[in-house]
């Protein structure tokens, strides 16, 4: 099954995560982790934005547009390839249905208040809002190509942009299954963040940090203001997912090292 789409305003708002911290990610995955202040560290983005003409290609469906959140956590696959692990899909509770029906994998509702910079980018600030149980509320506007936040340093500001964003493929648990989904888009602009995180709960609700009382500060933040997709879904030989592992399993089950990461292939959210 494909899905092609355009996402228009999507704010990536990033951090660096204790990798001890974290739940193991289901076999065959692995964290990509850095280095710093003598632990190991994992990452993980919220991703705030739009798809726009959403639509499966010569089927007579309708074209969908709506707002939508995810979080995900970086990982390396069983090939060795770049790939996100997505911890949640957010949208709003009438699409719900359609991707159910379309992609097979599991979402959850939310209520979004977004903002268009792309229409308005000489604005002062722009500010988003997610609610379910809890709120991400966030104030930002454009800054400087500096990737100075919290946590370790992926390189310059091109390097840690490609970290986050060259990932060709992303899985989602589905029951006892991994469903992959392959992407690929064209390079995109990207415009340099300044963020104020007013209200982080909802974070905090979806992904616990264990023996810490919440979230650190961002590492890095940017938007991209268009984004052409092309998403393939397809479900991944059957992997028992092992449960009840130590949360030191997370940490093993790291990459060496940033430097050691294979070249991605194709450039994906």
């Amino acid at each position: 099954m494909k899905l092609r789409t355009l996402v228009i305003d999507a704010l990536y708002l990033n951090w660096a995560l204790p990798a001890d911290a974290l739940p193991p990610p289901p076999p065959p995955l692995r964290y990509q982790c850095s280095e710093w202040q003598g632990r190991r560290w994992a990452f993980a983005s919220a991703l705030l934005f739009r798809h726009r003409s959403a639509r499966i290609p010569y089927l007579p469906f309708p074209r969908l547009s709506y707002p939508q959140a995810n979080l995900r956590l970086y990982a390396v696959d069983g090939d060795g390839v770049p790939c996100v692990l997505f911890r949640e899909m957010l949208m709003p509770r009438w699409v719900q249905p359609a991707v159910l029906l379309t992609a097979g994998h599991p979402v959850s509702t939310a209520r979004f208040s977004f903002p268009r910079p792309s229409r308005d980018p000489d604005a002062d600030a722009w500010h988003w809002l997610v609610e379910q149980g809890g709120r991400l509320e966030v104030v930002a506007r454009r800054g400087a190509p500096q990737a100075t936040g919290a946590g370790p340093s992926l390189g310059g500001w091109e390097e840690t942009v490609r970290f986050f964003r060259e990932r060709p493929r992303g899985y989602i648990e589905a029951g006892d299954r991994l469903r992959r989904i392959e992407t690929e888009h064209p390079r995109a602009t990207v415009w340099p963040m300044t963020v104020e995180l007013t209200d982080v709960s909802l974070l905090t609700l979806l992904l616990p940090l264990d023996g810490h009382p919440g979230w650190p500060p961002l590492h890095s933040a940017w938007l991209c203001p268009e984004i052409p997709f092309v998403f393939a879904f397809r479900l991944v030989p059957k992997v028992a997912l092992e449960t009840g592992m130590p949360h030191a399993a997370a940490t093993r089950s790291c990459a060496r090292s940033v430097a050691r990461r294979p070249p991605p292939r194709r450039a994906v959210s």
